[in-house]
């Protein structure tokens, strides 16, 4: 009897009914993010070793040469820009904001105005179906 249960275990342990029971591969150490020492150097050498120089920004607008530097644009050409040209351009600016804010007041009313109308024609469309179903079962 005991030489039958060994065969049964050997059996079963070869060709187990369910396979085998779960085990999980073992996951492999992380490797570090970087393997660089870049990120270890300070902003200015980082720019010295990379050539990451850009200077600042720079536009140019109507013949007229701008450079962003401390949170300002700069005329490049030493701030030529005379005050009242600079009032000038400060009103403009001023006019142009109302009129975008006005623009997108006009397009929000018709925007509902829109929104409105649809309601309004999806009320008059399911009227208009209720009434023609009515009309078909009197005949």
């Amino acid at each position: 009897m005991d030489s039958l249960e060994q065969e049964l275990k050997r059996t079963v342990t070869k060709m187990p009914l369910f396979g085998n029971t779960f085990s999980p591969k073992k996951i492999p150490p992380r490797k570090s993010a970087s393997l660089s020492s870049l990120h270890t150097l300070d902003r200015s050498t980082r720019e010295v070793e990379l050539g990451l120089e850009y200077g600042s920004p720079m536009m140019n607008i109507g013949g007229q040469s701008l450079k962003f530097e401390d949170g300002h644009w700069i005329a490049e050409n030493g701030g030529s820009v005379s005050s009242k040209e600079m009032q000038r351009l400060k009103k403009r600016n001023l006019q142009l904001e109302e009129e975008n804010n006005l623009l997108k007041l006009k397009i929000e009313i018709l925007f509902d105005m829109l929104s409105e109308t649809t309601a309004e024609s999806h009320l008059l469309e399911k009227e208009l179906e209720e009434v023609k179903n009515h009309h078909r079962r009197k005949k």
